[in-house]
């Protein structure tokens, strides 16, 4: 299992309209093979942050992934509305034992 943590940041006049175009690709995301969880947080503290926090079975279900029709749509809005690069991290549980 891994998880995609994707740090928008976002022109603050712009994000309306980043999340309403999120709104349909978040709906199509989950539909997809292999993902798990796919949703959009904001942050309590910098209101120009998003962050998508993704859930997917593999790595190799991301590749048609970002391939989407969905996606491709959504990134068109987007780059228009990031005030800055994003960040994308993937990441997968750590195998440690809590005791």
């Amino acid at each position: 299992m891994i998880y995609v943590i994707a740090t928008l940041t976002v022109k603050p006049e712009k994000r309306a309209e980043l999340i309403a175009a999120a709104k349909a690709c978040i709906a199509e995301t989950r539909k997809e093979a292999g993902n798990i969880a796919y949703d959009l947080h904001e942050s309590i503290t910098d209101p120009a942050r998003l962050v998508f926090v993704e859930q997917w079975h593999n790595v190799e279900a991301l590749e048609p992934h970002r391939k989407a029709d969905h996606m491709r749509t959504f990134g068109r809005v987007a780059v228009q509305c990031f005030d800055a690069p994003p960040k994308i991290e993937i990441i997968t549980p750590a195998d440690v034992v809590v005791r």
